[in-house]
């Protein structure tokens, strides 16, 4: 009985009274980027814009997008929740409410939303809820926090295309992501940040449906 409620606390979003109080001080973490040099934190140059997904654990979910033209930097964290600061054994409890994110920051004379969003769906799966694979856990859930009202109105209209996508393709999830307002972006301890460029045999548990996403290539989602 004990290991049913842990487990049902872990894949249920706690309530706000219940979270944990967290810390005032932000996290020690690193300041630049392993592999591109770049800065970790604002302010970033001119012209630049950021990007917020959550999809499932961020070790792998940050490769995917520093690997892309166009992007400045990246960075892994924590949004979505409640507790100030938290720490990533705090996350891992459920009781902060967050989620397991990356920041993205790109250039959109290079790279637009719309590409970061087709990497998004199609680099994991979200019709799977509370979990990614074998992560399970509210700290995994599918979710794009968008930065103004053009990014939600992207958000949700490729959400509408993929889900399209997937039926189409014999896919029988409904998606469940998210679509929030990006609230503070709480960076992830030092150890975390470009975690599989630094470990490149560490684990990566994300994996997409194999549907492709009929936007980010002038495709126009319906």
């Amino acid at each position: 009985m004990y290991i049913l409620d842990m487990f049902s606390k872990k894949t249920k979003m706690i309530d706000k009274a219940d979270a944990l109080a967290g810390r005032e001080t932000p996290l020690p973490t690193a300041e630049t980027h392993f592999i591109k040099e770049t800065p970790l934190k604002g302010p970033f140059p001119d012209g630049m814009k950021t990007a917020v997904f959550g999809m499932g654990c961020f070790w792998g979910v940050e490769r995917m997008f520093w690997k892309l033209d166009g992007v400045y930097t990246t960075a892994v964290g924590y949004a979505g929740g409640y507790t100030p600061n938290p720490t990533y054994q705090e996350v891992c409890t459920g009781q902060t409410g967050h989620n397991e994110v990356v920041l993205v920051v790109y250039d959109p004379r290079e790279i637009s939303y719309e590409a970061l969003l087709k990497t998004f769906w199609e680099g994991h799966d979200p019709t799977q809820g509370m979990r990614q694979g074998n992560d399970v856990g509210t700290q995994y859930r599918s979710a794009i926090y968008y930065a103004d009202e053009a990014q939600k109105i992207e958000a949700e209209e490729s959400r509408a295309a993929y889900q399209k996508a997937l039926a189409a393709a014999g896919h029988k999830g409904t998606i469940t992501t998210e679509i929030e307002p990006a609230g503070t972006f709480f960076y992830a301890e030092d150890y975390h940040q470009q975690y599989l460029a630094k470990n490149p045999n560490g684990y990566c548990g994300v994996g997409g449906t194999g549907v492709s996403c009929p936007i980010g290539v002038g495709v126009a989602a319906e």
